[in-house]
């Protein structure tokens, strides 16, 4: 699809939340928002993202063979860095804006973006929350998640655990069949509701860096594409890493960013901001 046959204007216009819809976020640290982005744009994405995660992707290793983490996706992070259009879908105001409506801060800045391929017969995703992994002062973060496509339950769509950001008990865990068996016990024992639906075309969900989610094996014969975007508080600090993960992500998504100081770096661009 060239890039002159279609119109990306939408990637800058307002996706504007009610009440509602904020309330809700804020009370279960996720939501689904439908109609965020047209088919057109998916398609044409999808495809310039898929060809990038061909390219880039080193994993070669026969899916049985493989441990329980890479047998969940496949996994390229930072596109942006290494494609102008993908770019154009991760530097979007329109996803930026509604990460900013989310979270009620002034502006969101760019932790990293991802593409997460599962290959048709890939695994489950055990259950996990994102911020174990970030340096990060605050709980101020918001992942948007993208499907390309239509993502039914047998693709392997990202379900959610309800308000358990504030369970404290697995945060301590890296993704692995540990998470997802210890998690999992300790999600039921504090009765926290599952919430795992279909997505449709253009539907994208966003979630805080504590809640827990993990996401179902795809028993389709079509890969699940999905990219993401990580946003964080436009005033977010870098903590002292707590684990060698943190460490890893400090050296690599915040390069030169100080303990204590603002994550200003030139891969930590702001990307939207109210004023």
């Amino acid at each position: 699809m060239a890039t002159t046959a279609i119109n990306l204007e939408v990637l800058d216009q307002t996706y504007q939340l009610n009440e509602d819809q904020i309330d809700f976020y804020r009370e279960n640290q996720f939501i689904k928002l439908k109609q965020v982005l047209p088919a057109e744009i998916l398609e044409y994405f999808g495809t310039v993202i898929s060809e990038k995660v061909q390219e880039l992707n080193t994993m070669h290793v026969p899916l049985e063979e493989r441990d329980t983490y890479n047998k969940a996706f496949l996994q390229i992070m930072n596109l942006w860095t290494k494609d102008e259009t993908v770019k154009q879908l991760v530097f979007s105001k329109r996803l930026a804006g509604i990460a900013t409506q989310l979270m009620g801060v002034e502006g969101v800045r760019l932790y990293h973006d991802q593409a997460l391929f599962k290959e048709p017969g890939g695994g489950f995703t055990p259950w996990h929350a994102d911020q174990y992994y970030w340096p990060l002062s605050n709980d101020n973060t918001v992942t948007a998640w993208i499907p390309m496509q239509e993502t039914p339950l047998e693709m392997g769509p990202l379900e959610f655990s309800a308000k358990s950001y504030l369970l404290q008990g697995g945060r301590d865990l890296k993704i692995s069949d540990d998470s997802e068996r210890v998690i999992s016990k300790k999600l039921r024992l504090n009765d926290f509701q599952q919430v795992v639906e279909p997505f449709d075309i253009g539907e994208v969900s966003f979630h805080s860096g504590w809640v827990f989610h993990r996401a179902g094996a795809n028993t389709t014969d079509r890969m699940r594409q999905v990219m993401t975007v990580i946003y964080m508080d436009r005033d977010m600090r870098l903590k002292a890493p707590e684990n060698n993960n943190q460490q890893l992500d400090w050296d690599t998504w915040c390069p030169g960013a100080t303990i204590g100081e603002v994550i200003d770096t030139p891969i930590n661009p702001v990307l939207y901001s109210k004023s």
